[in-house]
């Protein structure tokens, strides 16, 4: 058999998400979030990553985090998601009805510039999106409300980028269509976030240049930047 090629994980910060299967929820209580941030904290001891934001919903979750080295990002991944699962069928008494996730997390690379603050405030702003408070601040299973809280030391790693002075009311404010639709794209086919270059150098760099080709359609020589409106010359703060 050929041998598998080796992906190059470190310095690059990945948005990894999962979710549970239908109709299963991953957190119906406190303890269960709280149970799965301590997780985080086991699992930064048992491997070098950087966790820079993470969101928990209902069913699903979303981090922001950034391997030291390769394989750590693997590493980090199979013994929080093992290790909860374990748990989680304990607690509740469930072990033996099947699965709790879909399936394998998601990992999508994102350059670290103005595309990190856009998916951060993506991750940031979910419970806002499914109406489950009135401020993004207020969802206490993130890492919005820890920074706020003060509460995120040993959890939370400083940002690869300043934060805005005026963050929370940028992650209140609604996503542009074009800059949502393109969000849920990278996530739906895995391809990078960041701009033109970036892009295909990173897609090259992870064997990931198959997530860049939308299907039936032949590769352009350019791929523009989804996330800005073409000509668009605003700053994004």
């Amino acid at each position: 058999m050929p041998r598998r090629l080796r992906t190059p994980t470190a310095g690059i910060v990945y948005h990894v998400l999962n979710r549970a299967v239908k109709p299963l929820v991953l957190f119906s209580s406190d303890w269960d979030y709280a149970a799965f941030e301590t997780l985080f904290r086991e699992a930064k001891k048992k491997a070098d990553v950087r966790l820079f934001d993470y969101c928990l919903m209902p069913n699903h979750w979303h981090l922001i985090l950034c391997p030291q080295r390769d394989g750590e990002l693997s590493r980090f991944m199979h013994w929080l998601t093992v290790t909860h699962v374990q748990r989680s069928h304990a607690f509740h008494d469930t072990s033996g009805n099947g699965a709790l996730y879909q399936g394998r997390f998601k990992a999508i690379p994102v350059q670290t510039d103005r595309h990190f603050l856009i998916v951060c405030r993506y991750v940031e702003r979910n419970p806002l999106r499914a109406n489950l408070v009135p401020d993004a601040a207020h969802w206490r299973w993130s890492g919005l409300w820890k920074r706020r809280k003060r509460r995120h030391f040993g959890l939370l790693d400083p940002w690869p980028v300043p934060q805005p002075s005026d963050w929370d009311r940028f992650v209140n404010e609604p996503h542009n269509e074009q800059e949502l639709a393109a969000l849920r794209d990278a996530v739906r086919r895995g391809y990078p976030i960041g701009d033109e270059c970036w892009r295909e150098r990173t897609a090259r760099d992870l064997h990931l240049e198959s997530a860049m080709r939308r299907p039936g359609r032949p590769k352009k020589e350019t791929t523009p930047d989804p996330f800005f409106q073409k000509n668009d010359s605003r700053p994004l703060f």
